[in-house]
């Protein structure tokens, strides 16, 4: 029988419910069991494809092409598997999904509310991720009192009724503000958010503490007491120096244990973390530092660019080095001297992008690393940016650009396809693709295989035109998607380390496992900085 898990939020927004959940995945699938994580988002939008980074961070895509919350990059990084579309629930998925059922008949003819249908539904995409997994984990987006969480708060506490009380948790994550005024941690704020959960129905299981500093004994008994739960099943999470800390600080506070008991479950084999952590004493032990510029278009948003930053610092960690990422925005190096923002960095990281906003300060940083010698990465409209500026002023191609923008070009190097020669409707790669690597170029030695799969997203691709041109004149193109043939990588053979990705490699990026290509692109800066 599966086992459920429901971790929610109360008091404030961005409590690290996210990382909460992801910590006790690593401890739960380290014990040995088939886990599988699930994200609620009440937003009424169908997936975050849509959504302004400004909105919601980055958008994290799914091997099988689902546009997500950034939450399930953290869950994919620390339980090291790769998740899938389903593994994200909104309420406009739902929704859409009852709306259309019942357009076509499926409901009867009987009226269609939120109770049943909507929390039904809900219950039902539960229960499919949990097909053949020993324990589901489901993060409930927002907070508890959040009008538009209050379906999924409902679907949870009706599960118990399918599936047996017996076999779901529930896990409360709360703020235990500091008052710095009068000098004291306050408890009120927890009390109020379980009292909420309360009146909705649901008696928490388990009490996570978010705060600043340690919750005392006595703090931790009266929350127990007000929250109608024993003093061993309140935890305390406080603010660390990295995310990757939290798993092995709530193992030792007998979390996992716990929730195993709570659940019927063997508490037998202790969860296997000799990796996990080799990896945080590498980040305690790092010695040299480096300057990675990211020159970006939403550099201002802390999320925006979250698995690239960090893919970084996996990259880092494992090569004893801190990285400082320099946030640089696209459109101020438009109009500064390179050399005032750029002169200090030891690499240079253009990433991906939507639009033509910013583009000419990305060509700018691609202009700047090829004529310093400077390591360069270009993901995405990183690399499309690369290829424009080489075509400019490599191949004298001046007005080189992308079609279909309001730029009259007669070069088109970034175009989009079409799915046949007639259809109107642009080809999109969205989701993971093979790509076949050149042999004897720096893709092929880095990755040390002759076929990748990587995730993509994006509309434009290098126009194959233009290919022969590129070759003869040094740059190389080392990796095609044989499926559509598009090109999927090129390298400068005349450049130390300068490499265009189509494909967003960070997703890849695990603590424990790092992408080579990042680990490639910091030994590269490394060697830049000792030089």
């Amino acid at each position: 029988m599966t086992k459920y898990i429901f971790v929610t939020g109360g008091v404030v927004s961005s409590l690290g419910k996210g990382i909460t959940a992801a910590s006790l995945g690593v401890l739960l699938k380290r014990r040995g069991f088939n886990i599988s994580i699930l994200k609620m988002d009440p937003y009424i939008n169908v997936n975050a494809g849509a959504m302004s980074p400004y909105q919601h961070g980055e958008v994290f895509v799914t091997c099988d092409g689902a546009e997500t919350d950034l939450d399930l990059g953290h869950y994919e990084r620390f339980i090291d598997e790769s998740i899938k579309g389903e593994n994200s629930c909104t309420t406009g998925k739902v929704y859409s999904t009852v709306i259309s059922r019942e357009r076509s008949g499926g409901y009867g003819g009987t009226t269609v509310q939120v109770i049943p249908h909507i929390t039904n539904e809900i219950q039902d995409r539960i229960e499919r991720v949990g097909k053949n997994k020993d324990i589901v984990i489901a993060e409930i987006g927002g907070t508890v009192g959040d009008i538009e969480g209050l379906p999924y708060l409902e679907a949870i506490r009706q599960l118990s009724s399918r599936v047996g009380r017996e076999n779901i948790l529930y896990c409360h994550v709360t703020l235990v503000p500091y008052i710095a005024a009068s000098g004291e941690l306050k408890t009120k704020p927890t009390q109020h958010s379980v009292n909420e959960l309360r009146r909705i129905g649901i008696q928490p299981d388990i009490i996570v503490c978010r705060s600043q500093m340690e919750v005392p004994e006595d703090l931790r008994q009266k929350i127990a007491l007000f929250g109608s739960v024993s003093e061993k099943s309140v935890f305390q999470a406080l603010d660390s120096d990295t995310i990757y800390r939290i798993p092995i600080t709530l193992h030792k506070q007998n979390f996992d244990t716990l929730v195993l008991q709570k659940l019927g479950l063997s508490t037998q084999n202790e969860p296997n973390l000799a990796d996990w952590k080799d990896f945080l004493k590498k980040y305690e032990t790092r010695e040299r530092e480096i300057v990675v510029a990211l020159v970006g278009k939403y550099t201002e948003v802390k999320d925006a660019y979250i698995s690239l930053d960090e893919a970084l610092l996996h990259a880092g960690v494992h090569l004893g080095t801190r990285i400082k990422v320099k946030n640089i925005s696209a459109e101020t190096l438009e109009n500064t001297d390179a050399v005032e923002l750029l002169g200090d960095a030891d690499a240079i990281l253009v990433p991906s992008g939507f639009g033509t906003r910013g583009v000419e300060g990305k060509i700018k940083a691609c202009k700047y690393a090829r004529e310093h010698g400077i390591p360069f990465l270009g993901i995405g409209l990183g690399m499309q940016a690369m290829a424009i500026e080489f075509a400019r002023n490599v191949l004298n191609l001046q007005d080189a650009y992308f079609s279909d923008t309001s730029i009259v070009t007669s070069t088109p190097l970034i175009h989009i396809l079409h799915d046949d020669n007639i259809s109107s409707e642009p080809h999109q790669r969205l989701g993971a693709y093979k790509c076949k690597l050149k042999h004897g170029t720096k893709a092929h030695v880095i990755y040390a295989t002759d076929e990748i799969v990587e995730r993509h997203r994006h509309r434009y691709e290098f126009n194959n035109k233009y290919a022969e041109m590129f070759c003869t004149n040094g740059m190389v193109i080392s990796g095609i998607c044989e499926e559509d043939n598009t090109v999927d990588i090129i390298e400068n053979v005349n450049h130390p380390w300068m490499i265009g990705v189509e494909f967003l490699p960070e997703y890849l990026s695990r603590p424990v496992r790092p992408h080579p290509l990042f680990s490639s692109f910091v030994r590269e800066a490394i060697k830049k900085n000792n030089a």
